[in-house]
């Protein structure tokens, strides 16, 4: 049996290239003890990725060429020598861009997946790591209170479109920033947001500033820029500030040299609360996210959209595509039927 993966090539200078990612066919090799073979359904891109190709010190080390590309994937076992799994479980795990995967049954990073929380897909978006990054993001760092104002960037995407919804169900307003008129729409429309900035339409913050006529108590960054310096004047005094991440930066020339959310936040008369997160703080607590992410999507108080290529050789192209912001809502690569 042989197994697509896609490696990690050459670091980036900018934008990556097609020469950064290299396509592989390599044998599936036999199980040891304790092992699961994963066949691979549904691949996710999230914007972290790019992060991770460059040769920077960070929250986890950067990437050596040769790897295979970092991403969360969900699938089914088709061959077990685990007690613990059984061939026809579903799975998540992070083990990369492949179209199967050889995994330990104790990898921290694999979590078996009850379909009744959501579809597959769905475990790699609005109930898998991106739901579970809103929902920790906002009550453990947010810390949010009924009537207060959020703001969320990216707010059609994956995590900031789930964390105005919960910030909505918690009884706070909520306002979006995203780009373009028809991801305003439906952020505003079909997700129930109070309002929804387009930032790339002249008077942005001026637009922004008339939509939080009582100032913004919580601003949940994932874009940076000019996002920020548009929302960083409304911080009330005792504003929470969770950083998600600053995807406008993320093509830099030399990110060690971007002009940062924390840059932003820090030069303020008045500084707000603020800390960079990661899920991975509240592993422990997963199942008690993914079940009530779950719930609130059978309810219908908490909606999501999929972009969905197909094939992993798409996946570059794909990737490119989501730093742009082209993809609207969760970006996955369908890999196989399973």
């Amino acid at each position: 049996m042989k197994n697509s993966r896609i490696v990690f090539a050459k670091r980036p200078f900018g934008e990556p290239d097609d020469e950064c990612f290299r396509l592989e066919e390599v044998d599936v090799p036999p199980l040891s003890d304790n092992q699961l073979l994963i066949k691979v359904g549904w691949l996710s891109l999230d914007p972290y990725m790019r992060g991770r190709m460059n040769d920077v010190k960070s929250y986890v080390e950067p990437m050596q060429l040769g790897d295979v590309m970092t991403g969360e994937s969900a699938g089914v076992v088709v061959e077990s020598s685990s007690e613990r799994f059984s061939p026809g479980d579903h799975v998540a795990v992070h083990q990369g861009w492949q179209s199967y995967i050889v995994c330990d049954d104790d990898d921290p990073r694999l979590m078996k997946i009850d379909l009744s929380n959501g579809s597959l897909s769905a475990h790699l978006g609005v109930v898998g790591m991106p739901g579970r990054t809103a929902y920790f993001g906002l009550k453990e760092v947010g810390k949010p209170q009924e009537g207060e104002t959020l703001v969320v960037a990216a707010a059609s995407g994956a995590v900031g479109s789930a964390v105005g919804q919960i910030a909505k169900i918690l009884g706070l307003r909520a306002v979006g920033i995203a780009g373009g008129p028809k991801k305003c729409a439906y952020v505003r429309d079909e997700l129930g947001f109070d309002d929804c900035i387009d930032y790339k339409e002249e008077g942005f913050t001026e637009r922004l500033r008339e939509s939080c006529p009582n100032g913004v108590d919580i601003y949940f960054e994932n874009v940076g820029g000019k996002v920020t310096k548009a929302v960083a004047p409304l911080l009330n005094a005792g504003a929470r500030v969770p950083i998600c991440g600053y995807i406008s930066n993320y093509n830099d020339e030399d990110i060690t040299k971007a002009e940062t959310p924390f840059h932003i936040l820090k030069s303020l008369d008045s500084v707000p609360e603020h800390r960079f997160f990661v899920v991975f703080e509240w592993q422990d607590r997963y199942e008690e996210a993914t079940k009530q992410l779950g719930n609130w999507v059978k309810q219908g108080s908490l909606k999501y959209t999929e972009s969905i290529g197909e094939g992993l050789s798409e996946a570059p192209s794909l990737f490119r595509g989501m730093l742009k912001g082209k993809n609207f809502g969760k970006q996955l690569v369908k890999i196989a039927d399973v």
